[in-house]
């Protein structure tokens, strides 16, 4: 039975390496430049060898993002860049600019090449054509059905493999190719630095009423009238392997390394359930519990379905943010687990333990100590040691976690 690559983000080198720790079978990253993604802290290319070597000795892969739409003047450090890349051990380029793919190619051979989204491949003829100029995989643009997804695959060549996004955040504009931020803010989208004018909150003006505003509906504030939902395949993931992708791919390079766990974990327990069942999959309810744990906005099924599913949230363009990450687990020893603190709580308040296996451990401690092994009531201070007590052993890398003290939609 065909078993689907995971493929998880990480905008940095812990990111990375609790992608693997948490199941992912590849992590795609971005270095200091030609990136899609400039929030994060993104690899320089020690960090990007670290990374590599760490992933290769659990078998796992990485593919490096060099899908920007390069200037002139970026397109002629290129090659240095590629070659520097190459030397890292990388296992894949992703790329959306023909010129660049073209001097990959020439560069760096024996690196694999994707073709990113950001190209925009819609149908065969341009996932064929991909294949022809030398891409050993196809990301799919988001705009696809499932119905899409199986033409391409019944039409294109075997070897060609496609990936697809099944996790995250949506872009309103096809496929990401979006000048909004460049035009309202000077920065550039398809360099990386989008400030994402398609969540903010819109009002109209209309020319024989100057300076008045006028709220577009849903709200008193406004209307967020291009702001996407958050996709969520979870609960048909049998549907999207079964259309004939090959490769599952989690959006959120800039997210943190809670979430890339969280995420990488509920969607590999998904997967183990559809390896056990792939005839009758139903999707684990702790997977969907799971991916409620983390901060996202509101859930669609994307266009898998067509234009139906893919829901706009006109009312908000926040985050829902019900759990707070306030530890990760270093060591468990003898019934205690040392921590390191990554927010405030108090002694008495209940806490969850995610593990890397995706098990889900709730505990309430009876005591605290601080790195000193001193009785405290409260771990304030960021990274603070602290140890609570734990019956079961909880692996190194868990994450605690609390209920919020409010569900809120925070402002992006």
């Amino acid at each position: 039975m065909r078993q689907p690559e995971l493929l998880s983000p990480a905008g940095d080198l812990e990111r990375l390496k609790f992608a693997v720790l948490y199941g992912a079978d590849a992590v795609y990253v971005g270095a200091t430049e030609f990136g899609m993604r400039s929030a994060p802290k993104n690899f320089t290319m020690e960090q990007l060898a670290e990374g590599i070597q760490f992933a290769h000795a659990r078998g796992r892969r990485v593919y490096l993002t060099v899908n920007t739409a390069p200037t002139n003047e970026e397109v002629a450090r290129m090659p240095d860049f590629l070659r520097r890349a190459r030397e890292t051990g990388v296992d894949a380029f992703i790329v959306a600019d023909l010129g660049v793919l073209a001097m990959a190619k020439r560069v760096a051979p024996e690196v694999e090449l994707h073709l990113s989204t950001q190209a925009g491949i819609v149908n065969y003829a341009a996932a064929t054509a991909a294949y022809e100029l030398g891409a050993k995989r196809a990301v799919l643009a988001r705009e696809l059905s499932l119905r899409d997804i199986a033409v391409i695959r019944e039409n294109t060549p075997p070897e060609l493999e496609l990936e697809a996004f099944v996790h995250g955040a949506m872009c309103m504009s096809v496929s990401g190719r979006c000048l909004l931020s460049h035009y309202l803010t000077g920065r550039d989208a398809n360099r990386g630095e989008c400030t994402q004018p398609c969540r903010w909150a819109w009002q109209l003006s209309e020319e024989h009423r100057p300076g008045r505003a006028f709220p577009i509906g849903e709200t008193p504030q406004g209307s967020y009238i291009l702001n996407a939902d958050d996709l969520c395949t979870a609960p048909f993931l049998d549907l999207i392997i079964g259309a004939g992708v090959d490769s599952l791919k989690i959006e959120g390079r800039a997210k943190t390394a809670y979430y890339v766990a969280s995420t990488t974990g509920a969607y590999r327990r998904a997967l183990r359930a559809y390896a056990a069942n792939p005839e009758g999959y139903v999707c684990p309810e702790e997977v969907l519990e799971e991916l409620t744990r983390t901060s996202h906005r509101h859930y669609s099924t994307g266009f898998y379905f067509g234009r139906e599913g893919a829901v706009q949230n006109t009312k908000a363009g926040g985050y829902i943010r019900e759990w707070e990450v306030v530890g990760i687990v270093t060591n468990w020893r003898a019934g205690t687990a040392f921590c390191v603190q990554r927010g405030k709580f108090r002694l008495g308040e209940a806490l969850e333990a995610l593990t890397p296996s995706g098990d889900v451990i709730t505990l309430k401690p009876e005591w605290l100590h601080g790195g000193a092994g001193e009785p405290i009531d409260a771990t304030p201070h960021a990274e603070m040691a602290f140890s609570v007590p734990c019956e079961l052993p909880l692996a190194a890398g868990s994450f605690l976690r609390r209920r919020a003290a409010a569900h809120t939609a925070a402002a992006l």
